[in-house]
């Protein structure tokens, strides 16, 4: 009887092991702003238009692209500086954030919009406009502002970093 004993107490530390795991990788990971806190404090991801959104994160937008299928603007609050961007289609916005995640940085996501700073910034606005958080590819050098370069040239895919 010992032997199915330890067996058991096997299969338990087994399972609390996998428990703790999977734990720590959903804290990790389901908050996206790496302070484990998780999402208690998250709102209702925010919808509307441009200026509504900017609205709701404190901000008077300064647009810098006004396109049927992109608008873009800068922002600036108390906790820095970002770009807003809305988005006509998901397949538009999906599209946008694949090509920028290329440069680095730090994406707070919601349905049609997206808002782009330094990871301190964008886990500020989640505070107030809810959305997930993406962090793009990491290279070594860059402008250190957050932002996408337009004009950023020699990378032709993801690499080590």
């Amino acid at each position: 009887m010992r032997t199915s004993t330890k067996t058991g107490a096997r299969r338990t530390a087994r399972a609390a092991l996998a428990v703790l795991a999977l734990t720590l990788a959903t804290a990790c990971g389901s908050s996206g702003d790496g302070d484990g806190r998780g999402d208690e404090k998250v709102p209702k991801t925010a919808t509307g238009t441009l200026e509504q959104i900017a609205a709701k994160a404190e901000c008077k937008p300064n647009i810098q692209t006004n396109a049927k299928e992109l608008r873009q603007a800068n922002c600036t609050t108390g906790d820095g500086k970002y770009v807003l961007a809305t988005f006509a289609t998901d397949r538009g916005q999906r599209e946008w954030l694949n090509e920028a995640n290329d440069y680095g940085g730090s994406y707070l996501v919601g349905r049609k919009w997206i808002a782009v700073g330094d990871a301190k910034v964008v886990t500020a606005l989640r505070g107030r406009l809810g959305g997930s958080v993406e962090t793009g590819a990491q290279h070594g050098s860059g402008g250190g502002s957050g932002e996408p370069s337009k004009g950023h040239s020699g990378h032709t895919g993801h690499h080590g970093g």
